[in-house]
């Protein structure tokens, strides 16, 4: 009886599974995403405005607690606690889909772990640089999923975005040349993984795993 192509052997699994670490970084970021959800929403039931660039994003006075919380630059303390969650932990996302759902067809670690977190970098810049309603002034405590994007939403300096795109660029020609196989592959793969942290991380452990098993 022939194995089904949907269902992976003990050792497929084996050699898709995380790192301790990384494991253990992933069970609690995907927790943290929850949390940092729950803070932002707590926002709403304290300040009448959360976030000075969604005006609309508000309740009315009625379902408001008698208390407001004290702002950390534009942005609640809960509110920014919450955002911080969120791009601390987004990366457990690509890990726990890469070993959840690798297996599958058309589902492989140069998607979940290149392509993916490539293509959110490419869609979190474009917002930012075209479409985010930029409180003023700029300020240090701006959220953004990478450094080279922090310091675009911290500045507002065109400089950082277009550097931005230039590292999301790599990830692009790291995916190609992984399909490739180039030979050049996982030297690529490494240095968007660091220029693109912490985003990058999934990246980064992919051309660890790829290095240390031999792999292009």
């Amino acid at each position: 009886m022939k194995r089904s192509a949907l269902k992976p052997t003990t050792d497929e699994r084996m050699g898709r599974s995380l790192p301790q670490w990384l494991e253990t970084y992933t069970k609690f970021g995907l927790f943290g995403l929850v949390v940092g959800t729950a803070l932002c929403l707590l926002a709403l039931f304290t300040n009448p405005v959360p976030d000075p660039s969604f005006p609309w994003f508000s309740l009315p006075e009625v379902y408001r607690f008698p208390i407001t919380q004290p702002r950390i630059e534009h942005w609640p303390v809960s509110y920014t606690v919450g955002i911080w969650l969120w791009i601390t932990c987004a990366p457990a996302l690509f890990l726990r889909g890469y070993e959840r759902f690798v297996w599958r067809p058309r589902y492989g670690p140069t998607t979940w772990l290149v392509g993916l977190p490539t293509l959110a970098m490419i869609g979190l810049t474009t917002y930012c640089r075209f479409f985010w309603p930029k409180p003023q002034p700029a300020t240090w405590n701006a959220p953004a999923y990478t450094f080279v994007c922090w310091a675009y939403c911290s500045t507002y300096d065109p400089l950082w975005s277009n550097l931005a795109y230039a590292i999301a660029s790599i990830g692009v020609i790291t995916f190609v040349m992984l399909v490739r196989r180039s030979s050049l592959a996982v030297a690529t793969e490494a240095t968007f993984g660091v220029l693109a942290l912490p985003l990058g991380l999934p990246t980064l452990f992919d051309a660890y795993r790829r290095a240390t098993m031999g792999q292009r």
